[in-house]
């Protein structure tokens, strides 16, 4: 077998050459055609591909045909997500299945239709008999995302009536899906831990009377405790999370998918696989890799200059991972303030403090203004520039406990209501096949038979 595999390496080796030249198109070809690389315009503004009525993301406001930069806002169904927070924070209440239930059906709900909304999502977090044993025990993964995609699309096989896009069965759908996710995670994580790690499996029962956020701490510790704080710190989290436009890559994702009329269990497998890379839902594991090393390579973590200078390394590929990126700076559409950011790092002030945590929040404090500054200098005028929600929420989940590993799998865990949702108006009032177009660039090559080529 490993000669076979050497034999493959080599092989591919030898053909790399010939793949980068395949591969290669002159950047220059995109400004020339007009091209909207990443479906962006020219002034970094989102091209319209749809309309919704879910989420709105706004960072910026139009005039006279220029984007001009405002304070983020971020609104669900109409309603600002910073009074749902503030709202659920102060009443001391859990509000994540609330904006489960605004988000899936267009309105909020009055008492008893909440009640009656946790009864059912709760006896949805039911895994399907022998789900756990046969597609999570027996076929474990190092990725915890990795085995939440696969996890999806087996549902399928669980399913009755996998196929029917009606309304009434992408809802059913809809909430069997938002209650197992956090089940299939935290299991996911526990064999991963056994089978990779040497530790003892421990695999808990939810509790039907606890809220997602509570029931996600008690069956990830093997202890199953926890303190009302840290529940509701996470919740706040997961409401952040829970949605942000058509637009983001992986409800883009789920609807592209949705549109060609594929079932739900093939749809939101592929935005959780979007959401896997780096570059979107496992930004936040960057961040804390870059904050670790400058943690490491400064010496004065409360020198201010000292870390600027330490920063302007990274930009410069000297430091870091040399990709000369600040991670957890910038974003594609908010441009002073991403509101996410503002909310966490109001209300996790009060688990920072309890948890002894002051200096690590004071320093990626430190990397924020210090990152912008570095970056203000390097851009100028061109782009206006600010902390994204990924800058603290991996500090916030290590406050919470929480390993790494399911840094991205709590996104999914708090996105699929938005994925459902976008995938819902996209079956209802989509209509067309998402197709975008593709420049080709080849000339064209008259095809040699074999007995006239080259025995090279």
């Amino acid at each position: 077998m490993q000669y076979g595999q050497d034999v493959l390496n080599q092989y591919v080796t030898e053909l790399c050459e010939d793949v980068k030249s395949a591969y290669s198109i002159d950047p220059r070809q995109f400004e020339h055609y007009n091209i909207k690389r990443g479906l962006r315009n020219a002034d970094g503004t989102g091209v319209l591909a749809g309309v919704t009525a879910i989420g709105s993301v706004q960072g910026y406001q139009m005039v006279d045909g220029e984007p001009e930069p405002v304070p983020g806002k971020l609104y669900y169904r109409g309603y600002d997500v910073e009074d749902i927070v503030t709202s659920h924070m102060e009443d001391g209440t859990f509000g994540f299945e609330e904006v489960i239930y605004l988000l899936l059906f267009g309105r909020l709900p009055s008492a008893r239709q909440l009640e009656q909304f946790d009864t059912v999502l709760s006896a949805a977090r039911r895994l399907p008999p022998g789900f756990t044993e046969d597609m999570i025990i027996k076929a474990p993964s190092r990725n915890v995302m990795n085995k939440l995609a696969r996890g999806v699309l087996s549902l399928y096989s669980y399913d009755r009536n996998p196929d029917d896009t009606s309304v009434e069965n992408l809802v059913r759908q809809s909430i069997e899906l938002t209650g197992r996710i956090p089940v299939i995670v935290a299991n996911a994580y526990a064999v991963k831990k056994h089978y990779y790690d040497g530790e003892s499996l421990y695999i808990h029962v939810p509790d039907e009377n606890l809220s997602v956020a509570e029931n996600f701490l008690y069956i990830l510790r093997p202890d199953k405790q926890f303190t009302e704080l840290e529940a509701h710190i996470l919740d706040m989290m997961l409401i952040l999370h829970a949605e942000h436009g058509g637009g983001n890559n992986s409800a883009f994702t789920c609807r592209v998918l949705s549109s060609t009329g594929t079932d739900t269990y093939g749809a939101i497998s592929g935005a959780v696989n979007s959401l896997k890379g780096p570059l979107h839902g496992g930004a936040n594991a960057k961040v804390m890799e870059m904050f670790h090393d400058i943690r490491d390579h400064v010496r004065d973590p409360r020198d201010e200059d000292e870390v600027y200078h330490y920063l302007k390394k990274i930009l410069d590929r000297q430091a870091g991972d040399k990709s000369g990126k600040i991670y957890g700076l910038g974003h594609a559409v908010y441009t002073i303030s991403d509101p996410r950011t503002l909310i966490l790092k109001q209300y996790a002030r009060a688990l920072v403090e309890s948890k002894g945590c002051s200096e690590d929040f004071n320093l990626m404090e430190t990397i924020e203004r210090q990152g912008l500054r570095a970056l203000s200098e390097r851009l100028g005028d061109r782009k206006r520039v600010c902390a994204n929600v990924d800058m603290y929420s991996g500090l916030i989940y290590q406050m919470l406990g929480i390993p790494e590993d399911l840094f991205t799998p709590l996104f999914a865990i708090a996105r699929i209501a938005g994925w459902c949702a976008h995938r819902i108006e996209e079956v209802c009032t989509g209509g067309r096949i998402i197709r975008p177009a593709y420049r080709a660039m080849m000339e064209r090559e008259r095809y040699v038979p074999m007995h006239e080529r080259s025995a090279e």
